[in-house]
Order: C-alpha cells, then sequence, then structure tokens
C-alpha cells in the first residue's frame, strides 16, 4: 500500500517539477545550504508554494519524496516508518536525498527525522504550522537544521508571474507607472497566493475554501477541538477586524467564549497554522507588553477580500497589512524586531523597527494624503515617537506621494508604496 502511494506521488512530482514557476527569493539562500548535512525546514502556509520551491531546489538532483498530507492514508503510532524507507528506495533506487511533504502530520515526527539525519540522509522536510520554527523545533533538531521560510507572493514575485518585467525607469514613465500602480491595486485586494495569481480562479472560493480547510485540518482536527464553531468564530471575527486594537477580553465578550484561556488557546491555534500574526505593543518593559491590546494581521490580504462581511474595503488597513506582511517577508520577526506603538499621549505609530536592541525606524502607513488633517496627525505621532524612542528614520508610505517634510530638526519622507515594495 505505501509502495503504491509511493508510485503514485512520484508522478504527479515529476509532472510538477517539469513546469516553469516564478523564481522566489528564497531560492539563492536555500541553494547554499542543499548539500549541507543540515536539515532543511521549509515552513509557510498551505498552498503559499512550498512543495513547489523544495521541487524546484531539488530540480537538478535525483530525490525520493512522500507526502504526509495524502488523504489515502491514515498517519497514527504505528505507521511503519521503516516500511517507508523501504519502499522508497524500492521505487527510487539508492538516492539519500529525501523531501517528506507536511512532515508535521507524522506523529514523533522528530524522532524519525532524527534517526534519519543520523543515517546519512540529506532531508528536506515542509511544514504548514509555524511551531516547526519554534523552540520546541530547535530542542527537537538541537540545531542541526536550517529554517526557510515560503510566504505567498511578495510583489516582485507577483509582478513575475503576471509577466510584467520591471525595470527602474518605469517608475519615471507614465504609462508604465499607471501600469504598476494597477497591478498594485490587484495586489492589494487579491494578494499573492500563487494559485490565485497565476491561474483564472474564484477568489472567493478558492480562498474561503482554504481558510475553512486549514481550520479544520490545522487546528481542529490536529488539537481536537470540540466546538468548532467557536474557532470559526473567532477566525472570522479577527479578519473582519484585522489591525485594530483588540484584547482577548474585548474577543471574548464579543463572541460570548467561555473564558479568557479559552480564548487565547485558539488564537494560538490560528497563529501557529499561518493564517493570522499577533503585533505586540512596544515597550522597553516586557509586563506592559503583555498587558496592552495586540493587533492581529493576516498573512494574506486575499483572505480579506475571500472572509470579510464589508461591502467595501478599508483600502488604509488593506496597505497597513500589506506593509506588515512585507515586513515579515523581509524576515523581520513580529515583537522581536518590529512593534507597534503608542505615545504618552495615546498617538499610535503603525511600525517601530528595532535593530541590534536601538529604534532604528518608525514607519506610518497612510493610503491617503491629501487630507491635510491626516497628514498633520501622521507627522505629529512620528514626532512624538521620535522623542520618545530615539528613532532615525521616520516614514510614512503612502498610495502614490512622495515627497520630504522638515519638522523640529528632522526629516520626514513620505514614500509610494510602489518604491517602498520595489526597493525593500
Amino acid at each position: 500500500m505505501i509502495k503504491d502511494m509511493i508510485l503514485r506521488q512520484k508522478y504527479e512530482k515529476e509532472k510538477i517539477v517539469k513546469g516553469n514557476y516564478v523564481e522566489r527569493k528564497e531560492r539563492s539562500t536555500a541553494k547554499k545550504w542543499l548539500e549541507s548535512d543540515l536539515i532543511k525546514v521549509i515552513t509557510g502556509p498551505r498552498r503559499a508554494g512550498k512543495s513547489v520551491f523544495a521541487f524546484m531546489l531539488l530540480k537538478e538532483s535525483p530525490f525520493m519524496y512522500f507526502n504526509f498530507d495524502d488523504e489515502s492514508i491514515r498517519l497514527r503510532n504505528e505507521f511503519n516508518t521503516d516500511e517507508l524507507i523501504k519502499s522508497l528506495h524500492e521505487v527510487y533506487g539508492q538516492s539519500k536525498i529525501v523531501l517528506f511533504d507536511e512532515i508535521q502530520n507524522l506523529p514523533q515526527w522528530e524522532l524519525f527525522v532524527n534517526r534519519l539525519q543520523r543515517q546519512g540522509y540529506n532531508l528536506i522536510i515542509t511544514g504548514s504550522n509555524s511551531k516547526l520554527l519554534s523552540k520546541e523545533l530547535s530542542t527537537a533538531l538541537t540545531g542541526r537544521h536550517i529554517p526557510i521560510e515560503i510566504l505567498p507572493f511578495n510583489f516582485r514575485e507577483f509582478l513575475s508571474a503576471k509577466h510584467f518585467d520591471f525595470k527602474e525607469e518605469f517608475l519615471q514613465i507614465p504609462q508604465k507607472k499607471g501600469e504598476l500602480l494597477r497591478l498594485a491595486e490587484e495586489y492589494l485586494l487579491t494578494g499573492g497566493f500563487p494559485e490565485i495569481v497565476t491561474k483564472d480562479l474564484e477568489l472567493k472560493e478558492y480562498l474561503r475554501t482554504l481558510f475553512d480547510s486549514i481550520i479544520l485540518k490545522d487546528v481542529v482536527q490536529r488539537y481536537r477541538v470540540k466546538y468548532t464553531s467557536e474557532i470559526s468564530d473567532i477566525g472570522t471575527f479577527l479578519v473582519n477586524n484585522f489591525a485594530s486594537l483588540l484584547s482577548f477580553r474585548k474577543i471574548q465578550n464579543a463572541l460570548s467564549l467561555r473564558s479568557i484561556t479559552t480564548t487565547k488557546k485558539y488564537i494560538n491555534y490560528l497563529e501557529e497554522s499561518y493564517i493570522f500574526f499577533e503585533l505586540s505593543q512596544f515597550s522597553t518593559k516586557a509586563i506592559e507588553r503583555m498587558k496592552s491590546p495586540r493587533k492581529m494581521y493576516i498573512v494574506d490580504n486575499g483572505y480579506i477580500t475571500a472572509k470579510s462581511v464589508r461591502t467595501s474595503f478599508d483600502r488604509g488597513k488593506l496597505l497597513e497589512n500589506l506593509v506588515f506582511i512585507e515586513l515579515v517577508k523581509q524576515k523581520k520577526e513580529p515583537n522581536s524586531d518590529f512593534f507597534y506603538y503608542k505615545t504618552r499621549n495615546g498617538r499610535e505609530v503603525d511600525f517601530v523597527i528595532r535593530e541590534n536592541l536601538h529604534i532604528s525606524e518608525l514607519i506610518q502607513v497612510s493610503y491617503d494624503t491629501s487630507n491635510i488633517e491626516t497628514t498633520q496627525r501622521e507627522i505629529k505621532s512620528l514626532i512624538e515617537a521620535r522623542e520618545e524612542l530615539n528613532a532615525q528614520e521616520l516614514e510614512v508610505i503612502t498610495w502614490d506621494e512622495e515627497k520630504e517634510i522638515e519638522k523640529n530638526g528632522k526629516t520626514i519622507t513620505f514614500k509610494p508604496i510602489l518604491k517602498w515594495l520595489l526597493h525593500s
């Protein structure tokens, strides 16, 4: 039975390997580690392109493959891993390079992976649970791994998928800049999930189905959640309140959940499954960070379009979510490398960037800066926060306005989203 599954998966793998795909920015870094005996751990949301990325990485090498997310298998503690290895060699021969997809579905996967590494296998594993990048992973593999995170397309990858060959001078050519802004608007609303970008799929149907499937498979089934509707309600609530200040108490009360503990636990499950990210308020005091409201962001703007109950979208919030996810794609870690901030007077700064324990940059996101009051509010927030945090760079990310303003001896740069995305 296992051999039959391997043969079927081998056929599917070979079809994919023959295709042409968008080059991902992580490929060059990952390629450097391919010959290393470190375990290559590729994580990210479902359908973000982890498997295709791994296939392209290994395209020139003979490798064995097994997908633990295959619906025809029911993984239990008695799953025979020795039989799996025997069958893999029976199908593929002597190769010692192995790609395991969605490894977290295998009970005690880390023991299995450790054993294979000791036996000299070159292992690449993928997973859709962020715990694979957490301290548990470091403990399980005792430092013998290299993490690689694959998220939905960034804007350059999106342009490549749309067959738009970007050149720097296009930003100065009205026609080309107009085309770029049209594509940026599409990216703002539909996001970067590869199949949405490259195929003629109905966004709402595809992403609603994916969202619900993740909640069922990666949360309800994995954690044996009894009250499925509560998890689903929290997911829908967070989608409709993204980039807003939220407390666990507020969420509990809004949805009539049983307890704060349950609320925290369920939100943690949704974060682990790569749907949401949590951002804390910056403070030098840990207790203040823990007590402050959180802001919840979504891994891809397409989910907002697909799952929001609103009939019209707040483009300011959409742009803020886009900037948040881009910071993550730049390998900045929420609540370590960046935070949000509130001044002593209660003025909010969207993103505070920290480097080497010092605040290096303050970022405000403002879709429409034509309103003078809005512009003045953003400037005041940045100036107040700068005085409190001693930040050097002050930036407002806009939709399409570029200028510099001098205030209190500091320069505030207004940067269009196109330049920010394409030059990050």
